[in-house]
């Protein structure tokens, strides 16, 4: 989906290209001599960038999300691929038929082998810089700080898909070693994460602004903590990035006032980013909008993937509650109510009629952005398949996507995000904590100015989830919380999604919905723990398959 053009120095790449076979050699003799990156600190910085480019791979800007930049939300109720052919419709192929996945052909959703040649690679570096630097104390510490940080984010990933690893602190001595228990692997991520927080600024001087800081490893601890289940260590670490202050004693991150600038960059005024990677023209890009912007834009291309009306009816009127859908469930030529709805809403979704780049969106049939039945065809050719289009990420100044690339920052951590860390891990703690819990909704829900009445128990938990749903739309996380939460199975299996068909007769446009899945959607329960490639397990005599698979 997307294509990143990296912009890296030839010492690095020199580095960073090994064969399979090296990941267990401890000192590959193909490759620049390890000991020039540790000359003076400008080349050691330059090693360092080389592993940043992974978090946000991991990012709708990325390729590694899911099956080569498809995003997760697409196997969910919030985002449906147009596309049912392998590859680009590999989201539909999964969860039509979830035999699709199997252990030697998992279809995007294992990450195993990428990412230990990653955590390899940070191990490099960290040896390397025992072995070889000569810096400061405090340069090496902050280095490794960095570089430790990285290796923690890569397990959160391996974590989220499958619940045991293979830890390596250290390049391998040999092929074989255990999975070490769920517990032990989370106690190594936190571990990586605390010697981050211990050893990073809280700022860094301007010829360094954008690294990782202080802050952005007790927001990744918090994120991390609360998918282990260690709730208070994930309030301590919310609360801490939530307090942290800069050198003029200021809170160091705010929320956005308007909801559709939280994704804008920190260098340009946006204190809500915690940890962002930013693009610049001409390289490093992405092709966000050449994948997902409207037909209209580009005749013929977008459209990737459409927003469902699942996903619509989750937002709420601008004065809070949601509105009645069900008179748009047959046929009527009322219109819906989307300009009553929420900030979010219209920062998040482009529908039949809203503003953009000096038009209105037309999701009618035949219309110019246009709409086409699911399963009509492998290719839609930029055509929704649900009536809408994503508008979140999409950069509205690009006036030719057909020749302009996509340069807006991706916000790997952002404010939002560690309120609602706070408010899933206070409610989790119970009752003492639920005043904690609501405070923090509140402020999530007081930025697009809906009204919001303290809630307990069930009720509690199940308004941050929801929260959770709409604030952080299609930005990676859904799938994943609907698996830790063990409702993906209930939430995911014997449902299908529609979307919202328009037809137009002369000025009379009529509006009924479409089921846009053709087949009930299945969620087994072996998918709550992705299996390890057999190739692995055929090189490491002390691993066996996750079960079920």
């Amino acid at each position: 989906m997307k294509k990143i053009g990296y912009i890296i120095a030839l010492l690095v790449l020199g580095h960073l290209f090994i064969g399979c076979n090296d990941f267990l050699d401890p000192d590959p003799k193909d490759r620049v001599s390890d000991r020039l990156f540790w000359q003076n600190e400008e080349s050691a910085s330059l090693y360092l960038n080389s592993l940043y480019l992974y978090v946000p791979s991991y990012g709708n800007f990325g390729s590694s999300q899911f099956n080569d930049g498809l995003l997760t939300e697409g196997m969910t109720d919030m985002l449906k691929y147009g596309s049912y052919s392998a590859g680009g419709g590999n989201a539909n192929r999964i969860v039509l038929n979830p035999y699709n996945v199997t252990a030697d052909q998992s279809q995007g959703l294992v990450i195993w082998t990428s990412a230990y040649t990653r955590i390899r690679r940070v191990n490099e570096f960290l040896a390397t810089m025992k072995k070889y630097s000569e810096f400061s104390d405090e340069t090496n510490l902050k280095l490794e700080a960095q570089a430790r940080f990285i290796r923690a984010f890569l397990y959160y990933q391996l974590l989220l898909r499958t619940n045991t690893v293979i830890l390596y602190d250290d390049l391998p001595k040999g092929n074989n070693k255990p999975l070490s228990p769920e517990s032990e692997c989370w106690d190594f991520v936190e571990q990586d994460i605390n010697f981050a927080i211990e050893n990073l600024p809280v700022q860094w001087e301007s010829a360094y602004r954008g690294r990782i800081t202080k802050g952005a490893a007790y927001a990744m601890k918090s994120r991390a903590m609360l998918v282990a289940k260690r709730w208070n260590k994930s309030r301590e670490a919310a609360l801490e990035a939530i307090n942290i202050k800069d050198e003029s004693g200021a809170l160091m991150y705010e929320l956005n006032k308007s909801y559709k600038q939280a994704f804008s960059s920190y260098f340009s005024g946006n204190k809500e980013s915690i940890l962002e990677f930013r693009y610049k023209d001409p390289a490093p890009y992405h092709t966000f909008d050449r994948d997902f912007a409207p037909a209209g834009d580009w005749v013929n291309n977008g459209g990737k993937a459409a927003p469902t009306q699942e996903m619509i009816e989750e937002y709420e009127l601008t004065t809070g509650g949601k509105p009645d859908w069900s008179k748009w469930r047959n046929k009527t030529t009322e219109t819906p109510p989307y300009e009553l709805l929420e900030p979010r809403f219209h920062a998040s979704i482009l529908y039949n009629g809203a503003p953009w780049k000096g038009r209105r969106i037309e999701t009618f049939v035949g219309g110019r952005d246009g709409y086409v039945e699911y399963g009509f065809q492998a290719n839609t050719f930029g055509r929704t398949v649900t009536g809408y289009y994503l508008r979140k990420y999409l950069d509205e100044s690009i006036a030719d996507i057909s020749t302009q690339y996509s340069f807006q920052p991706w916000i790997e951590i952002r404010l939002a995000e560690v309120y609602l860390n706070l408010a899933e891990a206070c409610a989790m703690l119970g009752a003492s904590f639920e005043a904690e819990a609501n405070d923090a909704i509140r402020k999530i829900r007081g930025r697009v100015n809906l009204p919001y009445a303290n809630l307990t128990g069930q009720l509690l938990l199940d308004a941050i989830k929801q929260e959770r749903k709409v604030e952080l739309a299609f930005e990676g996380f859904y799938y994943w919380d609907l698996r830790r939460w063990r409702e993906a199975h209930i939430k995911l299996d014997g449902v299908r999604f529609h979307g919202m068909k328009i037809t137009k007769e002369e000025d009379i446009l009529t509006y009924e919905y479409a089921d846009c899945d053709k087949d009930d959607r299945k969620f087994p329960e072996r998918f709550y723990n992705f299996p390890i490639p057999p190739a692995e397990i055929a090189n490491n005599l002390e691993v066996s398959q996750i079960s079920g698979w």
